[in-house]
């Protein structure tokens, strides 16, 4: 488990710029929460030996806002709460983490964020972190992640719509 941790952590401060509020730079991707709408839903998978769990919400007030759950062993390894918003006429997608008793990995202030790279109706890239429709009821998620040699390895979860 010190290597889920490990690498999930390396993912979020190596990868994503940990730093708020988020801006717009001269090279942000204009773009709007409808786009993503498809996102919205529970979704249930697995990843890292476990089960996972994604819940997003549908788009209000700017933002669209997910809960996940890591399950190995029967019990809780993490959870992580993401957002995404609209800045500035574009998207980011910001993370905080969480250990099972609810004590955040990132500093009180500090949030994970990830501009976006590209955006297709069955694609949202956001630097470190890449969403894929690939129908209705699945998705899959990439995550970037640095091992413990360094190396940097894209580790996939396949979702299914949990539909009720």
């Amino acid at each position: 488990m010190n290597y889920l941790l490990s690498i999930v952590f390396f993912w979020s401060t190596l990868l994503c710029a940990q730093t708020h509020p988020v801006t717009q730079t001269a090279d942000s991707l204009p773009a709007k929460l409808e786009q993503i709408s498809w996102l919205s839903g529970q979704w249930k998978g697995e990843a890292f030996g476990g089960q996972t769990e994604e819940n997003w919400s549908v788009a209000s007030a700017g933002s669209m806002m997910a809960v996940f759950k890591l399950i190995t062993n029967n019990q809780v390894s993490f959870y992580d709460l993401k957002i995404i918003r609209e800045v500035e006429q574009t998207l980011v997608l910001q993370i905080k983490h969480f250990d099972p008793d609810l004590k955040g990995w990132e500093t009180k202030n500090e949030t994970v964020d990830c501009p976006l790279l590209k955006l297709t109706p069955t694609q949202a890239v956001f630097e470190g972190m890449r969403f894929e429709k690939i129908s209705d009821t699945k998705m899959r998620v990439y995550v970037d992640v640095e091992n413990d040699e360094g190396q940097l390895e894209l580790i996939q979860f396949n979702y299914k719509k949990h539909l009720e």
